[in-house]
């Protein structure tokens, strides 16, 4: 163990550096890059071992002997995934510089990323339509601030809440890891809530929270002298939480953040409350039963055909809006979809055709981009100018809106004049750059093209010069070009050949002419590599200018695709749009359950009123008679209502609601130390509390 190793061991000089970094990195499995791959030592081999299920060996003998488990450096995306959902972070520690020119040293390496649940921006470990938020909580007295990140798309947001609704946004936002100070890990009612909740917890110095220490980093991050430009004042709460969150990001993903360009006040009171017993019982998300989105509201609403489209409507599902205004807004829209099939149709398809957009740009500012995502940018950005077409045919405030996102006409023409329809996925490796784009790697090119077609007319002349009709040049990484010659032809070697390798039917030889040219086809190869990848981040950088207006043409293309979801539900499932009335008044007419009648082939509707005279309804009837069904189905209808839906009904007459409570069903919660009683008791309490 690294703890455990005697100061007398001597140790080689890569296990010297490995020591060093684990050091600094002590709550990390370390991937200590060697070569082709990354290897564990210690204990990181030995939770390696276990976790990926490779082979444990060990480095060295004696006291020497350490335990060692590695993985192919290619293979790092198969295996990360295996860690970090494990609940390990992890150190990616890569060589720093090319061990072809080191000589009489070892090569340098430095940790270049560190991993974590909340800190994942590879495709292959997010869902595409999901959210991968990372918390950062800082508390006063009974008041959190809390600041909130997808890493993987740039989303920034801060609010605050009370004890008791902190349950209930943690509950909204699902993060996978939150950050706190290492003083609040004395609050063992906190950190209880948030293993309950599968959260990552991540303690990180107080120093971090700081006010000076957080307020700075913010202004350094952002460029600015002061943060009024984002509604906030020094003294703000959230500045701690909010400029923690941004050094540890800092410190654990050494790479540019730019793209993370502005924060979001997120106001709780601009929504509906719905804590988590009605996102459970309600099941808008996740079906009590196994978790999954089976048989949920989501479900049944979401014919989203983007990423954005659909991470966007999971978060409108738990953001019921409390303005009749932009209810209204939303519900035109929708209005103009559905009663235009044609209009639909055709957005639909252009939206299917586009690519994670916000993921993508995202990407190109952390440096984790290849040509392939910036091809796929580009072929996004090309859909713009006609998807603007179709809805200058709208009418709609918010559609009008949408109409008038840009085209960035100027990073379609850089991207088609640099990259290449289909380049290299790894953009060390050459061919992503376009020839006519750049006169020195066309001139590099023409050199390669022109020797190697040099060597094929060199194997000719050798042929005619031995009469060996068998001869061949060929290549490999170990001895570069090199001349085959069968051994039953060995007697017509010319003197001038250099024997350099034998096999079992043949024999190997060099000429000084032949490695001359193989030395020149290397270089250029090589530099056109290099230069080939310089173009490439170059060519990222002037997209990165435009970070901004293409975050904002994914929220617009977000919007659009959720709105023309809602249009689809509702004309396949035959749903009406419902009226906001200003009186406290909810009245349906043949109302149905949303999921439910989309599984029974048989749904008897229901017609609801509630209002001054009528404020409480009383529902009975035998076990499975459908009292929960009714119950549930109108809460559904006043949430589908404020999210700007459609709903299932005849007719809908509804006011807005500030919040929704349900108790409905039994169960055990037993993780939470609550027997079925406890658990009725509890959330009824909570309703006869809080209902205003």
């Amino acid at each position: 163990m690294v703890g455990s190793i005697s100061s007398a061991t001597k140790l080689t000089p890569a296990m010297k550096q490995f020591m060093d970094v684990k050091e600094k990195h002590k709550d990390c499995v370390v991937l200590f890059r060697m070569g082709d791959f990354y290897e564990t030592f210690y204990e990181d081999a030995v939770t390696a071992s276990k976790v990926l299920d490779i082979t444990l060996t060990a480095r060295g003998k004696g006291e020497g002997r350490a335990p060692l488990a590695g993985i192919p450096y290619h293979a790092l995306n198969t295996y990360l995934p295996k860690l970090v959902n494990a609940g390990y972070k992890v150190a990616i520690c890569e060589q720093t510089e090319d061990p072809r020119t080191v000589k009489g040293r070892i090569v340098k390496r430095a940790v270049t990323r560190i991993v974590t649940p909340g800190t994942v921006v590879e495709d292959s470990m997010l869902d595409a339509k999901s959210n991968n938020y990372l918390f950062s909580i800082y508390q006063q007295l009974e008041k959190y601030a809390l600041a909130i990140i997808d890493l993987s798309t740039g989303e920034f947001l801060i609010m605050y809440v009370d004890e008791d609704n902190l349950l209930n946004e943690i509950t909204r936002f699902k993060p996978k890891e939150i950050i706190i100070p290492e003083s609040l890990r004395v609050n063992k009612d906190l950190i209880k809530m948030f293993e309950q909740n599968s959260v990552f917890i991540n303690p990180y110095s107080d120093y971090n929270f700081n006010t000076e220490m957080a307020y700075n980093c913010l202004l350094k991050h952002f460029k600015t002298i002061n943060l009024k430009g984002f509604g906030l004042e020094k003294s703000d709460l959230s500045i701690n939480a909010a400029g923690a969150l941004i050094n540890y990001l800092k410190e654990t993903q050494k790479t540019s953040l730019d793209y993370i360009n502005k924060i979001n006040i997120f106001s709780p009171s601009n929504y509906m409350l719905l804590d988590s017993s009605t996102q459970r019982n309600l099941e808008l998300l996740k079906n009590i039963l196994d978790n999954s989105t089976k048989g949920t509201l989501l479900s049944t609403l979401d014919k989203t055909s983007t990423s954005v489209g659909g991470r966007l409507l999971k978060k409108i599902i738990l953001q019921p809006l409390l303005s009749a205004e932009m209810i209204g807004r939303r519900l035109d829209a929708v209005e103009e979809f559905v009663n235009n099939s044609m209009l639909t149709e055709d957005l639909i398809h252009l939206l299917k055709q586009l690519n994670d957009v916000e993921r993508i740009i995202a990407k190109i500012n952390y440096g984790n981009a290849n040509a392939r995502d910036v091809v796929a940018l580009k072929m996004s950005l090309q859909l713009i100018p006609e998807i603007k077409k179709h809805l200058s045919k709208t009418s709609s405030v918010l559609l009008k809106q949408i109409s008038d996102m840009k085209t960035l006409s100027n990073i379609k023409e850089l991207i088609n004049t640099s990259i290449k329809e289909e380049p290299n996925v790894s953009v060390r490796e050459g061919n992503i750059i376009k020839s006519g784009y750049n006169k020195e790697l066309d001139e590099l090119r023409s050199i390669t093209t022109n020797t190697k077609q040099w060597i094929a007319s060199l194997e000719a002349e050798e042929k005619q010069k031995t009469g060996i009709g068998s001869l061949r040049i060929g290549f490999n990484r170990v001895f570069g070009y090199y001349i085959t010659i069968s051994k039953a032809n060995l007697d017509k070697v010319p003197e001038n050949y250099i024997r350099k390798q034998t096999l079992v039917n043949a024999e190997r030889f060099i000429t000084p002419e032949l490695k001359e040219k193989e030395s020149l086809i290397l270089n250029a190869e090589e530099k056109i590599n290099n230069l080939e990848y310089d173009l490439f981040v170059n060519v990222c950088e002037e997209i990165k200018k435009d970070t901004t207006n293409i975050q904002k043409i994914s929220q617009q293309i977000a919007m659009l695709d959720v709105l023309v979801s809602f249009s689809v539900v509702a004309k396949n499932n035959n749903y009406v749009r419902p009226l906001i009335n200003e009186n406290s008044k909810i009245e349906l007419k043949d109302s149905r359950h949303p999921v439910v009648e989309l599984i029974e082939s048989v749904f008897v509707p229901n017609d609801i009123v509630i209002d001054e005279n009528n404020r409480l309804l009383i529902i009975t009837g035998p076990n499975m008679s459908g009292k929960s069904v009714a119950m549930r189905q109108v809460a559904l209808i006043q949430l589908m209502a404020q999210l700007g839906s459609f709903v299932p009904a005849k007719t809908a007459n509804l006011c807005l609601v500030d919040r929704i409570f349900t108790r409905v069903g039994a169960y055990d919660d037993l993780t939470h130390g609550q027997s079925t009683f406890m658990v009725e008791m509890n959330e009824a309490a909570n309703i006869l509390n809080n209902a205003t």
